[in-house]
């Protein structure tokens, strides 16, 4: 049942992530203005939206196979977790993109896709157990081209992809670094 459960949730997310592009593409991109915009009052709503916001349906479809998988990898050690995972990714990159970002309009789930492949990757160095080892191998041999997404590229936010891969490792930290120190006594 929680299996079921996991899924629905995931698929809900990408489905609303779908939805909002077809709004947004019938709107003639009216909705990107909700995604972060540094420095800006109105750039911390982004924190929750930029996450469902894309340019188009390619930047979304880009998006969308990699926020399942690794969604599904996080959600491996339930829903609960999952859900603070993403959340506290999603609100700490996007902070620090709010924060320290170039003043330019940062949408998409890849900040979200970097930290959740960061945390996969992190929890396993916390836990230490053959299990998270394991996820985190298949996240690192199915994602690992990941890492080209910190090369600064036109048209893209790489203050996203790094925000989204720190906000990953501190999370994994602070849900997982406990049992690290029980472990060292």
């Amino acid at each position: 049942m929680e299996t079921g459960k996991r899924l629905r949730v995931i698929l809900a997310l990408a489905a609303i992530m779908a939805v909002v592009q077809v709004l947004n593409t019938l709107t003639a991109n009216s909705l990107v203005h909700h995604g972060i915009l540094p420095r800006t009052l109105s750039g911390l709503q982004g924190l929750i939206f930029a996450p469902f916001l894309h340019g188009s349906f390619a930047h979304l479809l880009s998006n969308l196979p990699p926020f399942i998988i690794l969604s599904w990898l996080v959600s491996t050690e339930g829903l609960g977790r999952y859900v603070r995972v993403a959340l506290l990714v999603s609100i700490l990159g996007g902070g620090m993109v709010w924060l320290f970002a170039r003043n330019s309009l940062h949408i998409g789930a890849s900040g979200l896709i970097f930290g959740l492949w960061t945390y996969l990757l992190a929890r396993a160095w916390y836990q230490r157990s053959i299990a998270s080892l394991l996820v985190a191998l298949v996240a690192l041999a199915g994602y690992s081209g990941l890492v080209f997404g910190f090369i600064p590229t036109p048209g893209i936010s790489v203050e996203s992809h790094i925000a989204g891969a720190v906000a990953g490792c501190i999370v994994a930290w602070l849900m997982h670094s406990k049992s690290l120190l029980e472990t060292a006594h």
